[in-house]
């Protein structure tokens, strides 16, 4: 399934990992390949799914997409989150964090929630990035609580990856609960270099209104 081309492509987006640890899997490939292995496990149960996932860490970058993919696919909940668990401390990229997306979470957003809780207290940097990710993606429609904005605020990790997702965090924020997550912006209460991407990162957004765009870049902080 190796494609050089891609490989090198891919590498040049994730300078923190060297160019030999990529094999040049595309997505698409390694995401049929993970349903093929989660099938296969499930009909015939056997131990070569479960060898690999605890083979940690991997070397390989595409390993490591594979196995989010993986995760991603199990439709138990306890059971995702002991895989998850177990995986999260050996993400070592931005991608592989953002690629991991557990499709039962939706289910199950209550039981979620305290494990985001402790997520976003790790001193590892793409395990925060992970928690952060959560909250955006399941907590700020219906199940939305100001709660969440001001555990985002308190994150004081300054790795890049993770203040970059803090402020995707917020720029969403800004679109889908705009009175809420406004404040937050209104008085600085994020960290320069962030409150700035946020606000860019809503100007941007297709779904923050034109209005509210115009006041926002109004509130840009002067590095």
């Amino acid at each position: 399934m190796q494609d050089i081309p891609y490989k090198k492509f891919q590498s040049a987006l994730i300078p923190n990992l060297p160019e030999e640890r990529f094999i040049g899997v595309r997505t698409p490939a390694l995401k049929a390949f993970a349903g093929e292995l989660l099938l296969a496990h499930k009909q015939e149960n056997s131990g070569f799914l479960n060898g690999f996932l605890s083979e940690l860490p991997h070397h390989y970058f595409d390993e490591d997409q594979l196995h989010a993919f993986v995760v991603s696919g199990q439709k138990d909940f306890d059971a995702c989150v002991g895989a998850l668990e177990e995986f999260l401390p050996y993400i070592n990229n931005w991608a592989t964090c953002d690629q991991l997306n557990p499709k039962i979470f939706k289910k199950n957003k209550e039981k979620l929630l305290p494990f985001i809780k402790k997520w976003i207290l790790s001193e590892h940097v793409y395990t925060v990035r992970f928690a952060v990710s959560m909250l955006m993606k399941h907590f700020l429609n219906d199940d939305f609580s100001e709660e969440y904005l001001e555990m985002v605020c308190a994150v004081k990790n300054g790795d890049y990856y993770v203040k970059m997702m803090v402020a995707w965090y917020f720029a969403t924020a800004l679109a889908m609960q705009y009175d809420s997550a406004l404040p937050y912006i209104e008085q600085k209460k994020l960290e320069p270099w962030t409150h700035n991407k946020a606000i860019q990162k809503a100007c941007e957004s297709f779904r923050v209104k034109d209005e509210h765009k115009e006041y926002l870049r109004t509130l840009k902080n002067k590095l």
